[in-house]
């Protein structure tokens, strides 16, 4: 019996005549993918692609780490007649949007919407569904529409600021202020003091995130253990990632400012079958039950951004791609051809791919730069990286200097995942081999997993 495995994009010259293979075996397998993206997240979904059969992954524009699983690309994901003249010129057979901003952008309408491109899948939301976490308003508002459990909230703007602060007089410390639009991950505010609080309101308003914060929506806090669930769908199948508890402050106990992500754990010790059951049936169905109700195109990762309330989970927020540091933990826990299941779902079946995930544990550690998350510098020369071993180095913000050196090129500088068969046990070993790594003001926090090693 010929096994033949085509996919889309392939020139008419690389046709197979089924008669002449008739009998034989034969792979005829050529997966171009294209991941925008230039973060630790990018790396680590480009690094678990190349893992898959015949895929050739392209990152754009990538960093140094990157350019070790796949080739680099000088293209910004923004530039959407670059990204198509890069698709047509490699005959690109899947896109895979890393960061959120395209998305909301509108990347995946241009490529369904342009008859040249009619061969390349992507993954991701089309723009309406971005909505979810491009406007916070827009994701309360669908949440409380289909059931979705989430704390209380209120939409002001300027209009109806006294309305605002009446609701925001009415709810107990912390006060929860987020502002609607995409604000580089710091449009979140927690704040324990009510004037305080009514002053950031007003600064909000008044633009402190720019055209973000025109609108803000005020929340009850919620109480509990935030948690990270990753759930991938074609629109009528989904499958549930491994879940991840991600730790935002600067400092050790959750201490300082808040940042992009310091380290991640994955698997997390409260998200049992009974808990996850709770979060499909009350979150992710009655979610894809609303998507489709809304006639939102839908194939790709959505974040469940969770609060673990004496075992109900809430949704604080949604994300439209998967997380950072997350992914950097769940990607290394992901057993199989992971570009199987992104075409799978590309192409809406998703429900014939088999998935499995490791039963290890999973510890990142997030090395940043000195000063960050406020003013920090560049260029700062890496060594040590060639010295590593049991773990996974995912660079976030590197580049490469005129001398081929990995210098520092952000914040984040690079995300150290180790496995084990407790989070002690990976936890030893991503912080032996952190040790390992120097450059100039590097930084990091030392208690990823401390608080989860109480729960196992």
């Amino acid at each position: 019996m010929a096994k033949i495995i085509m996919y889309p994009g392939e020139a008419k010259k690389d046709a197979i005549d089924w008669k002449e293979v008739q009998g034989q075996h034969i792979t005829a397998v050529r997966r171009n993918i294209l991941v925008l993206g230039s973060g630790g997240r990018e790396h680590a979904l480009a690094w678990k692609l190349a893992q898959g059969e015949g895929a050739q992954v392209f990152i754009a524009p990538g960093n140094a780490g990157t350019a070790q699983v796949g080739v680099n690309v000088n293209i910004k994901p923004s530039d959407f007649e670059a990204v198509k003249d890069f698709c047509l010129k490699q005959e690109i057979n899947l896109v895979v949007v890393g960061p959120e901003q395209p998305l909301v952008d509108g990347i995946v309408d241009f490529i369904k919407g342009d008859a040249e491109l009619r061969g390349v899948k992507i993954i991701g939301p089309d723009k309406r569904g971005a909505q979810l976490e491009g406007s916070k308003a827009f994701a309360k508002d669908f949440m409380e529409k289909y059931g979705v459990p989430t704390a209380k909230c209120f939409k002001v703007n300027k209009d109806n600021l006294s309305e605002g602060i009446k609701f925001l007089e009415g709810v107990k410390a912390p006060y929860v202020l987020k502002a609607d639009g995409l604000a580089a991950g710091k449009g979140v505010l927690i704040l324990n003091d009510m004037q305080e609080a009514k002053d950031e309101l007003v600064k909000m308003l008044d633009g402190k995130f720019g055209a973000a914060s025109a609108t803000v929506v005020i929340e009850e806090f919620l109480k509990g253990i935030e948690v990270s669930v990753f759930v991938l769908t074609d629109g009528e199948h989904y499958v549930l990632l491994p879940e991840a508890k991600d730790y935002k402050r600067i400092g050790d106990g959750d201490q300082g400012l808040n940042t992009g992500g310091m380290g991640a754990v994955s698997p997390v010790p409260f998200c049992t079958p009974d808990f996850l059951n709770r979060v499909e049936e009350r979150i992710v169905k009655p979610t894809l039950k609303g998507l489709k109700a809304e006639g939102i195109d839908y194939k790709g990762f959505i974040f469940l951004g969770l609060m673990n309330d004496g075992g109900d989970p809430y949704v604080i927020e949604y994300n439209v791609r998967m997380g950072d540091p997350e992914t950097e933990a769940v990607m290394t826990r992901i057993e199989g051809d992971f570009a199987d299941m992104l075409f799978a779902c590309a192409d809406g079946r998703l429900n014939e791919v088999h998935y499995a995930k490791s039963e290890k544990t999973a510890v990142t550690v997030m090395l940043v730069s000195g000063g960050y998350p406020e003013a920090y510098k560049k260029g700062m020369i890496m060594s040590g990286l060639d010295n590593l071993k049991d773990v996974v180095a995912f660079h976030a913000g590197t580049a490469f200097d005129a001398n081929k050196n990995v210098v520092t090129a952000g914040g984040r500088v690079i995300a150290v995942t180790a496995h084990g068969d407790s989070i002690e046990e990976a936890r030893g070993i991503a912080y032996r081999e952190v040790e390992k790594i120097h450059f100039e003001g590097i930084n990091f926090r030392h208690d990823i997993g401390l608080d989860l090693m109480r729960l196992q």
